[in-house]
């Protein structure tokens, strides 16, 4: 049981790893930001990674996500995967990336596999030939190690461990292992916002590859890259089928980063820009968002604010409510109950949305 170092209230749902209720991080005290700048500092050390986005007094300023770095010679950015040498700029881009990739049977576990061509008619006949699951064919599942925020509970944070040294590919080696078999490319991680550059040259070389032949670019991110990588990403997406998930992780900024590190204000505004898209291709949806139901700190009330905000935009916008299981820094807390995720659900519908489903649900308690 965690107990918060403001208040002294004790719960399951504490997790000591912050020491702070979400009560007291909502307040935005300055003794709770402290707290968790230094919880995120602990961790990021673990991987010899920046504790905050490097602001380096004579750095060449980096421009793929909302961090915009400043990194000086010899140094890395908040990423880790991005670093100056000798004055320039390089990682994640066409040459080297840190980067997996894996063939991943369809119809597959994802985000966004309940309204996926793949799983079934959505896009039928243009963007899959058959309205039931594409059994038979794969999804090139290409997982980067290196992410622009920091979330205390993560469920992939292993990737932190490459994010700096590790295994480098070209954006040609990832295209060439695209075969007939592939009908779908999904780049998420860690986040795919920090090499994007990677990804786009890779999706275009995989798409050149496969002329005439269905091959979906879909991306699962947590929106904070650029306002022109987002369109290129969009353009992509919308020709080829796939789809852009989002990841919204909460809706208060000030609980966002006590969770995540860095502001959630760029990802809210380029979904927000995305929505825009979602005219010019309505089937299969362009545009999925989805939140983890953290116990104790993402709740009813954070979904409350995010599904409206969606409905706003566009009630259609399928919205994916994900079990919690304890993982990385939040051990400690408890996997998501049943009634936490239906009592979501029902407050994301009352909000307006109208496709709405509960994800992960395997893991509920």
């Amino acid at each position: 049981m965690g107990q918060c170092v403001i208040c002294q209230s004790r719960s399951d749902e504490i997790s000591q790893a912050l020491g702070l209720c979400a009560a007291c991080i909502l307040a935005g005290t300055a003794a709770a930001r402290d707290r968790a700048a230094d919880a995120h500092a602990r961790s990021r050390q673990r991987f010899d990674l920046p504790t905050t986005p490097t602001r380096g007094p004579d750095g060449e300023r980096c421009k793929r996500c909302i961090n915009a770095c400043k990194i000086d010679a010899g140094q890395v950015g908040y990423c880790g995967a991005r670093r100056n040498e000798a004055g320039r700029l390089i990682g994640g881009d066409a040459d080297s990336a840190a980067v997996q990739w894996y063939d991943d049977p369809l119809p597959t576990n994802c985000v966004a596999d309940w309204v996926c061509p793949a799983s079934g008619p959505a896009g039928y006949p243009d963007y899959t030939d058959t309205r039931r699951a594409e059994h038979g064919y794969v999804n090139l599942a290409v997982f980067y190690e290196a992410c622009t925020f920091d979330c205390l509970f993560c469920q992939n944070w292993h990737f932190k461990r490459h994010s700096r040294t590790g295994p480098r590919r070209s954006a040609s080696e990832l295209a060439a292992a695209v075969t007939p078999r592939t009908r779908c490319i999904c780049f998420f991680g860690g986040d795919p916002s920090c090499q994007v550059e990677h990804a786009l040259a890779a999706a275009r070389l995989a798409r050149e590859a496969r002329e005439g032949h269905l091959l979906r670019i879909c991306w699962e991110t947590n929106g904070s890259m650029s306002r022109s990588a987002l369109t290129e990403m969009a353009e992509l997406s919308l020709e080829s089928g796939g789809c852009i998930k989002c990841d919204l992780k909460a809706w208060n900024d000030t609980l966002h980063r006590a969770l995540c590190g860095v502001s959630n204000r760029a990802t809210l505004k380029n979904f927000e820009h995305l929505s825009g898209w979602i005219a010019r291709r309505p089937d299969p949806p362009f545009l999925v968002a989805s939140t983890l139901l953290v116990p104790g700190y993402v709740d009813v009330e954070q979904v409350r604010q995010i599904a409206g905000f969606i409905a706003r935009l566009d009630p259609s916008i399928p919205y994916a409510l994900l079990g919690f299981h304890p993982n990385f820094e939040m051990t400690d807390l408890p996997t998501t109950s049943r009634r936490q995720a239906t009592e979501c659900l029902a407050a994301a519908e009352a909000a307006g949305l109208t496709r709405v489903r509960i994800g992960n649900v395997h893991l509920l308690a």
